[in-house]
């Protein structure tokens, strides 16, 4: 009688090793990280600033033209808060 051959296993390899890196290293990676998005979200935010402060820049320079109509119209404004003014004191007194 003939004995088997015997089969052979493979033995198992041992896993590759990661680098060793120190858990200050890691944090530190980390904390770069989050850095690097903070300033790129400042940056945009920042540039939108200054997009905002040019166009009301631009807004302020346009109207000064035609101010000679404002004028009236301001006038009309004023007046008519006033009018409605003692009609809310009436409701004022008369909620007391």
């Amino acid at each position: 009688m003939k004995t088997p051959a015997k089969v052979v296993k493979p033995t198992a390899k041992p896993a590759a090793k990661k680098a060793a890196v120190s858990k200050t290293a890691q944090a530190i990676a980390k904390l770069s990280s989050s850095i690097a998005k903070l300033t790129e979200r400042k940056d945009k935010i920042n540039a939108e600033i200054t997009a905002l402060h040019d166009q009301r820049t631009a807004l302020k320079a346009a109207p000064a033209a035609p101010e000679p109509a404002a004028p009236k119209a301001k006038v009309a404004a004023k007046a008519a808060p006033k009018a409605a003014a003692p009609t809310k004191a009436v409701k004022r007194a008369a909620m007391k």
